[in-house]
């Protein structure tokens, strides 16, 4: 039982940093086994994956004093784009944190956008809970 768990931790939190990984499937996979408690998987899939979000934030906050270096791999002109989305949007666009694709560079942005963290780790804890909350509500609606 222990190793599910962990497993679901170490997906949640690897899908949240910019590795291509899956914690729905596996946190779906566990819900059908209906050897889990349905309230400690949403729990350990959200602070995995809120853990990964945050080391993402850390990576943005330090990230600017190697934008001048060749091996960086984003461009000024991408930095500056993302900047300017963040300005537009503020802290509020934290709430698509959880969205594929643009959720894992969001929560990096906000750390090199100096988000104040209690603030970032609010937004990020609902967005993401929210998401697995509904996935799980759908998952044990259909079987």
């Amino acid at each position: 039982m222990l190793a599910g768990y962990l497993g679901l931790f170490f997906a949640a939190f690897g899908a949240a940093t910019l590795l291509p990984m899956q914690s729905e499937a596996v946190l779906v996979g566990l819900l059908i086994s209906g050897h889990y408690s349905l309230w400690l998987l949403l729990v350990v899939a959200t602070v995995g994956n809120v853990l990964g979000s945050v080391v993402n934030w850390l990576l943005g906050r330090s990230v600017e004093r190697f934008k001048a270096r060749r091996w960086f791999p984003v461009s000024p002109k991408h930095l500056e784009k993302a900047r300017t989305h963040y300005q537009r949007w503020g802290h509020w666009s934290l709430l698509l944190s959880w969205v594929p694709i643009i959720g894992d560079p969001l929560t990096l942005v906000a750390g090199v956008m100096r988000e104040p963290f209690w603030r970032f780790l609010l937004l990020v804890t609902l967005a993401k809970s929210a998401r697995y909350g509904v996935l799980a509500m759908l998952t044990l609606h259909w079987i």
